[in-house]
């Protein structure tokens, strides 16, 4: 059975953001704005999103 997965993409710039949300934001693999990366739908992914949801989206695969 396949692993779940969710799809994150950068919906906003991290020009206004703080260093520590830009930290999080490179550290999920988004690198441009609109930029998407399929990731493992866990408590670490989901954290991690969760502290920037102003800038990304996140959509259940």
């Amino acid at each position: 059975m396949a692993e779940k997965q969710v799809k994150v993409t950068l919906v906003k710039s991290t020009i206004g953001a703080s260093p520590y949300q830009k930290r999080v934001v490179e550290a999920l693999g988004l690198r441009k704005l609109n930029h998407t990366v399929l990731l493992p739908d866990n408590a670490q992914t989901r954290g991690a999103a969760g502290k920037v949801p102003h800038l990304v989206k996140v959509e259940e695969v």
